[in-house]
């Protein structure tokens, strides 16, 4: 018999600790603009069309004026803060599954990206970033000779 006890199984409470230790460090790092932490805030959208990239945060409840917004060397960072909502007068929290407080997320962008044509807008809880793309990159015709 061993000395140790443990009320469950080692291997899962081994599994416990290894999610732990990864949320403390976040979860990990992005590698592409295709790969994100799970629950990062704000949830994104990325698709592209023939001359930009699109880039839509769904960021409901945040005032446009106090998000921040900027691009270095191929990444986008977006970053700000989600007021709590007010509490109605005398109730009590149950459960919260709403976040609140400061966030930033970074996304790499693709190569084609043109850092010196960014347009962004806030519409309707969304956030509407288009990144045009370099003119070398967009596909043109050739005629053969």
């Amino acid at each position: 018999m061993s000395d140790f006890y443990f009320g469950t199984d080692l291997f899962s409470e081994l599994d416990r600790l290894q999610r732990h230790v990864s949320s403390a460090f976040g979860g990990g790092f992005p590698s592409s603009i295709r790969s994100s932490r799970a629950g990062a805030f704000p949830a994104l959208n990325i698709g592209t069309t023939e001359d930009a990239i699109e880039i839509v945060a769904f960021a409901p409840g945040i005032d446009p004026s106090k998000l921040e917004l900027s691009i270095d060397k191929g990444l986008l960072t977006i970053a700000g803060e989600r007021p709590a909502r007010p509490a109605e007068e005398g109730s009590r929290a149950y459960a919260q599954e709403r976040f609140k407080g400061t966030f930033r997320r970074v996304v790499e962008l693709p190569q084609q990206a043109d850092p010196d044509n960014v347009r962004a807008r806030y519409v309707d809880g969304l956030l509407v970033i288009t990144v045009g793309k370099r003119e070398a990159s967009k596909p043109r015709a050739i005629t053969v000779q």
